[in-house]
């Protein structure tokens, strides 16, 4: 028997892994790879349990030989895989129009399956060992799982993301030792020993990361005198500064052609290699600032004197000068990135606003959170800047949905504005679907006719819209009206606009912002959406992608483009998670399906056999789509994408491990009377569909909670649900296990195999339907798994 505390390392040293690697693809490449490295985690356990059903008898003689072996592979392997596959020059950008790329994105899914493959066989060689319990296993498997999850993003607060590929390799060799036999222990200590010095002493170009050369800073740096001056890594971003003397930053965006003067002297601040914002070394001169009242932004200090000002996501701090300058009353400024509110704090500290000036109060929040729990007013509100991002059509961003966009308008006081800014885009895309979900947004808060409320403004470069709380009045259009003027902008919407107002001074073809915002705040908004080639609805909770613009319907027309311009119109997020679903499809079915399809006979009949098969991946699948749709919709309660994969994991897997110990001891007290497969379904479906009931409720009254509390409070709300989800596992395995031990590594990679599927379809199925559809597709296929499996004494061949 293996030990268990070994089955819990391997397992931790997995989830932490691939956890890891979402944070590092993130870096090199882009968002859209951390489902890359789901999905190719949940092939390699598909692979290994055709790995040993093909290797039966080794795998029952000398399971704890194979299991140190394999550990020992995964050690050497996981860090191994990742510095190979950075090597692979494959670019997401152009995957669309160069399929060739493809190939590459295939090459990296093979070199990271080997570590993955190797550590899951550690874990069916423990389901699979003489004498081992499936309930009692998976307890272990699912317990280290947790605490892998959750101890990786606390390393990541004290250590750069490689040298976690380390601690991870520390890992595997520590399960390679506790279940090596007394003979073979020297062989993964003395590996153990050789990797920790070759690691050490390797030369720096090694083990460094290698970013794409398509992100900003790669291209940043490629500048002449350009240098980085610092980096500072964490668990939510890798910061790094860039200063670039002879090509200095200008980052001021829409600023007016008339401008009296360019931006101080700044430096460039990228996250995870993308450029994210730009600090201003201005000395504390005022009249270095004065460009700021060149940009559209500023027409909201003539809209309200000396406001109060609540400043969202507010980065490097540009914002907070520009209400420095113009002298607020107040100024409050938000950020849920520690590393870039200590930046801006010591920015301020060396230059700290002229007498007079109201000092900025900073808080770490999550913005949509820190909205949910205010309960003060404000008299402008400034929103984070949104640009077209082909790389950021995968992140939740519950700011720019409805629901976030009403509650940042509920918090203003009568006659306060809110202000947004987005690029301006041709064809327009987020400037439009910007609109369509502030439209939505009021209409949510009871406003009648949202176009009496906006005024719009733009530059060459950003289109600003301000939503007042209650209409817009003779001298707000006076006002807007003098302030573009004098800047050479252009009005785009106000009451009452002529469309012959429009695209006077930044002519384009058409004046093609004005007719959008007119039919977006108009009557004909729905069919306007409809029949757009981007997808420039609202944005909701249930589908908070809010740079997810991609249409399928397009796609042939834009690649017939080509890289003359069509592939940089194209939100990647939706191909490059399709490409991933295809490649599992493929993959799963040549490495996992296909080996293992003329092993089903054996002691039970073809019809079980199939039904056995088909419980396994409906379970598989159910599982998937219901812990990623938690993912989702716990990213607004817990304040970002890597804390909410860190708990929900840890909570799905922990309580799902003391489910499946607690399965055991359910079926031998219902023996007889209920089935306790029945009544762990129907507990999964009954939760769920109460918690797609209340659990807005639940996360609004919860968001004044302190970080710690908040996590508390998660796990606790995933407590019950995870804790029947560990149930039917175990309990098929044990009856199939009665039927047929060798049907066990079988179901092992049926399930993973499903896995795979789901981790990519369930993302596209909240992208296009929305998350509470991807629970409810999750929950009808634990109800239908309920009745799928066959009774305890399946009948034979004979």
């Amino acid at each position: 028997m293996i030990p268990p505390v070994a089955i819990a390392v391997i397992s931790a040293a997995i989830l932490a892994y691939e956890v890891l690697l979402v944070r590092l693809f993130a870096i090199v490449q882009w968002h859209h790879f951390a489902f890359m490295a789901i999905s190719v985690a949940l092939l390699g356990f598909g692979v290994s349990g055709t790995l040993i059903v093909l290797l039966r008898d080794p795998a029952e003689r000398i399971p704890r030989t194979l299991f140190t072996a394999s550990a020992t592979v995964f050690a050497l392997a996981a860090p191994g895989a990742f510095l190979l596959a950075q090597q692979v020059p494959f670019n997401a950008l152009e995957v669309v129009w160069a399929p060739a790329g493809l190939l590459f994105l295939a090459l990296i899914y093979a070199l990271l399956l080997v570590p993955f493959t190797a550590g899951a066989s550690c874990v069916g060689l423990a389901f699979r060992a003489p004498g081992a319990r499936a309930g009692r296993v998976y307890l272990w498997n699912l317990l280290g799982s947790g605490a892998g999850a959750l101890g990786i993003v606390g390393a990541l607060f004290v250590l750069p993301p490689v040298a976690c590929l380390g601690l991870v390799g520390a890992l595997g060799f520590t399960a390679a030792l506790l279940a090596a036999p007394r003979r073979l222990a020297v062989l993964p200590a003395l590996l153990a020993a050789l990797a920790a010095g070759g690691w050490a002493n390797a030369p720096a170009h090694w083990t460094e990361l290698r970013l794409s050369e398509f992100k900003g800073l790669t291209q940043a740096l490629a500048v002449r005198d350009a240098r980085l001056v610092e980096t500072r890594s964490g668990p939510l971003a890798l910061l790094s500064l860039v200063e670039s003397p002879s090509v200095p930053f200008r980052h001021a965006p829409g600023l007016s052609l008339t401008a009296p003067a360019l931006p101080p002297a700044q430096l460039g601040v990228f996250a995870n290699g993308s450029f994210a914002e730009a600090i201003d070394l201005w000395g504390g001169d005022v009249a270095a600032l004065a460009y700021l009242d060149h940009v559209p932004e500023a027409l909201a200090y003539r809209l309200t004197r000396r406001p109060e000002v609540l400043v969202l996501e507010a980065g490097g701090g540009q914002a907070v000068l520009q209400a420095i300058m113009q002298r607020a009353g107040r100024i409050d400024a938000v950020d849920g990135n520690p590393q870039m509110l200590e930046l801006m704090a010591e920015a301020f500290a060396a230059t700290p606003p002229p007498l007079g000036s109201a000092e900025p109060q900073v808080t770490l929040a999550d913005p949509r959170r820190f909205l949910t729990a205010a309960r003060r007013e404000w008299n402008l509100i400034r929103l984070p800047p949104v640009a077209a991002a082909p790389a950021r059509g995968l992140n939740e961003d519950f700011l720019f949905t409805a629901e976030g966009l009403s509650s940042a308008h509920a918090r203003l006081r009568p006659g306060g504005w809110l202000s947004a800014t987005a690029e301006t885009d041709l064809p327009p895309r987020i400037a439009f679907k910007l609109i369509a979900t502030l439209d939505a947004a009021l209409r949510a808060e009871g406003v009648a006719d949202p176009a009496r409320h906006i005024l719009a403004i733009r530059s060459l470069t950003s289109l600003s819209i301000f939503a007042k709380r209650g209409a817009v009045g003779p001298a707000d259009i006076a006002a807007a009206k003098a302030f573009a003027e004098t800047r050479g902008f252009d009005l785009v919407h106000y009451p009452g606009m002529a469309r012959t107002e429009a695209n006077l001074r930044i002519r384009l073809a058409e004046p093609v912002f004005h007719d959008g915002f007119r039919a977006l705040l108009g009557p004909a908004r729905d069919s306007f959406v409809a029949r757009y080639k981007f997808d420039i609805g609202a944005a909701t909770d249930a589908r908070p992608y809010f740079h997810d613009v991609f249409r399928w319907r397009a796609l042939p027309e834009l690649v017939a483009l080509g890289p003359t311009g069509g592939a940089a119109l194209i939100e990647l997020g939706e191909p490059i998670v399709t490409a991933t679903l295809v490649q599992a499809l493929v993959l799963g079915a040549a490495l996992v399906l296909l080996p293992l399809r003329g092993r089903l006979a054996g002691r039970v009949s073809r019809a079980s056999a199939w039904r056995f098969g088909l419980y396994f991946t409906a379970l598989g699948l159910a599982f998937l789509f219901i812990e990623i749709a938690w993912i989702q919709r716990f990213v607004l309660f817990l304040g970002h994408p890597l804390y909410a994969v860190s708990v929900v994991l840890t909570g799905f897997l922990v309580f799902a491990g003391l489910g499946a110990a607690a399965s055991a001891p359910l079926e031998h007290r219902l023996a007889g009377r209920l089935s306790p497969l029945i009544v762990a379904c129907g507990a999964i479906v009954a939760l769920t569909l109460i918690y797609l009931a209340l659990l807005p409720e639940i996360f609004a009254a919860l968001a004044g909670l302190p970080a710690a509390l908040r996590v508390l409070a998660a796990l606790g709300l995933i407590a019950p649900l995870a804790f029947f989800m560990g149930m039917p596992f175990p309990l098929g395995l044990e009856r199939i296990g009665r039927a047929d031990a060798d049907f066990v590594p079988w179901a092992w990679g049926l399930n993973g195999s499903a896995s795979v599927v789901s981790a990519a379809a369930a993302t596209l199925i909240s992208m296009n339907f929305g998350i509470p559809t991807t629970l409810l597709i999750g929950a009808a296929l634990y109800g239908a798994a309920a009745f799928l499996l066959p009774g305890p004494h399946a009948p034979s061949n004979g």
